[in-house]
């Protein structure tokens, strides 16, 4: 079994995500971890991923694979189930950091494919909830619930459910990072299968007065500061600082990886979503990239003020 990346989670609000909410969705909490992928190699050993590439003892990604590439619970699921996929959060500090003590250094499961090497398609073979979830209690496998499942939800019960999505967070701390929605049936009309995701701080830019995206689309603002302002939001920023700092790196290169970081993220997650929302915009990427800078500085400003 090769590696396999996981799929892309989508803002919802954009085309990628159009028609999801149009049948039963599962919602899950969104947790600020590292995602993470186990599997049964070729070699009968398992294997570990990050979300790009394969792990290994010499290219971990903050300690999962040295923790769970050997780990009895695994052994034995994949003993039983050598043909599925495990992808999950692996919870270490990073942005948010009011999760219980207990919750922390685990890997929580969160999708569970079937393998087909074969495939090549954008539609890999999920199981749902009901079908994974006694399969990785059999072995004590920690998993993300699902918070509820809704018929058709508005965006005033996905709402309520993202205000009162508590799990794992230490009480009287406020709500989680977001939740994740999952129609297992959906297809967009890409022919993808997608998931959206609704970040708690970053709701009132989706429902606000000033239009569906919660930016103005006035003709006159420069397609460059509605992307920073839609795309490089502080939570974005500071999530990829968090990353960033929890990695072995000295500290005079701090800034221009982190720089360098946001502004890929964007250009490499954010760009079809940029291309539909803005109706093929012609983009200079140099201004881009300024502006990007420019509200790093903005929301990092500790980082760039001179002391002593």
């Amino acid at each position: 079994m090769k590696f396999k990346r996981y799929q892309h989670v989508c803002r919802l609000g954009t085309q990628e995500t159009e028609g999801i909410l149009d049948g039963k969705v599962y919602v899950m909490s969104k947790i600020d971890g590292t995602n993470s992928s186990a599997y049964l190699g070729d070699d009968g050993e398992i294997h570990c991923g990050s979300r790009k590439r394969e792990l290994n003892a010499d290219k971990d990604n903050q300690g999962f694979f040295s923790s769970f590439h050997n780990d009895d619970r695994f052994k034995q699921f994949f003993a039983k189930y050598p043909n599925y996929r495990l992808y999950g959060e692996y919870l270490k500090p990073h942005s948010l950091r009011i999760y219980e003590s207990t919750a922390w250094d685990k890997f929580y499961v969160f999708d569970v494919t079937v393998v087909d090497e074969n495939d090549e398609t954008d539609c890999p073979t999920y199981l749902t909830p009901e079908e994974y979830i006694p399969m990785l209690e059999e072995f004590g496998i920690d998993y993300i619930p699902v918070l509820t499942t809704i018929e058709n939800p508005t965006l005033e019960q996905l709402k309520e459910v993202l205000d009162n999505n508590t799990w794992l967070i230490q009480e009287g701390k406020g709500a989680g990072e977001g939740i994740v929605i999952k129609r297992y049936d959906f297809v967009n009309r890409y022919g993808r299968r997608v998931w959206a995701k609704i970040i708690h701080d970053e709701f009132d830019n989706h429902s606000g007065t000033k239009g569906r995206y919660g930016i103005s689309e006035e003709d006159t603002i420069p397609v460059e500061v509605k992307i920073v302002e839609k795309f490089c939001t502080p939570v974005l920023v500071e999530k990829e600082y968090q990353k960033i700092i929890s990695g072995e790196i000295a500290a005079k290169a701090i800034i221009p990886v982190l720089l360098n970081t946001v502004y890929h993220t964007i250009v490499d997650e954010d760009m079809w979503d940029i291309v539909k929302l803005y109706k093929n915009p012609t983009i200079d990427f140099k201004i881009l990239q300024k502006r990007i800078v420019d509200k790093i500085k903005e929301v990092k400003i500790d980082l760039f003020v001179k002391r002593g």
